[in-house]
């Protein structure tokens, strides 16, 4: 018995790297696609719902391995800002999607991943706006911790609560297919079958998703002008005044 038992967990460790490495692979994918959100130089990349969705499936250890090893990936092979840009996403995808992931860890429903989500969002918001103060003056000389102060929250913290609030979108809503997928691919456990309750599609929580990822967007739109403008400037301008006077970081 207890042979057996080691012939399946073996087996089991094998199908969970197998599919931590194809969803680590699929959010490189992701990350190619980046999105401007005229909010200071940052951009958008949806790389983090693969990694919640990781989270959710594995627990969050898997959150922190994906996430080290997507950075690294970025830093090596898409991004120009080097050990900063590697520490800023680590940081970034580990206290949303770890947040998230320890959450839904003990409350596998659909209830639980909404307050999962939503918790990872109100971690990572303060977080991330604690760490731009700290960091970014360090690694963009050409920006005083003052500046920083001043964008704090015109810039990065509509940035996090928008970024937040597409990732728990998009997570509720691609979260059922990918498991699907995974299931029919017997590349999931029995045990991380059993909670179907977590698992059914359930239409309210797509239609209120689908609403969150709309707003998102046309906030999205909104500061960069695209929609709505008026004479007042948008984020976009107000980056571009600290641009003139400090540089813009390239």
């Amino acid at each position: 018995m207890s042979g057996e038992r080691i012939k399946n967990n073996k087996r089991w460790d094998t199908k969970k790297l197998t599919v931590l490495a194809m969803l680590t692979a699929l959010a490189f994918l992701v990350a190619l696609i980046r999105i401007p959100t005229g909010l200071f130089i940052l951009r958008y990349e949806a790389k983090d719902v693969v990694i919640v969705i990781g989270g959710f499936l594995f627990g969050p250890l898997a959150v922190v391995a994906m996430s080290v090893v997507l950075s690294l990936l970025e830093m090596l092979l898409l991004s120009d800002t080097g050990w900063f840009g590697f520490m800023m996403n680590v940081i970034a995808t580990c206290s949303f999607a770890g947040t998230a992931a320890v959450i839904y860890k003990f409350r596998r429903t659909l209830g639980g991943a909404a307050i999962a989500l939503a918790a990872g969002i109100v971690v990572n918001v303060p977080v991330m706006l604690l760490w731009n103060y700290l960091i970014v003056p360090i690694f963009t000389p050409h920006i005083a911790r003052e500046q920083v102060v001043g964008m704090l929250v015109p810039v990065f913290l509509p940035f996090n609560l928008i970024k937040g609030g597409l990732n728990a979108a998009l997570t509720m809503i691609v979260y059922k297919p990918i498991r699907t997928a995974l299931d029919k691919s017997r590349l999931l456990p029995v045990s991380a079958n059993s909670t179907a309750k977590s698992a059914k599609l359930n239409i309210g929580a797509l239609i209120v998703s689908v609403f969150v990822l709309i707003t998102c967007v046309l906030l999205i739109l909104t500061w960069r002008g695209v929609i709505f403008s008026d004479d007042n400037g948008n984020a976009n301008d107000y980056y571009y005044e600290y641009a003139d006077n400090y540089g813009d970081g390239d």
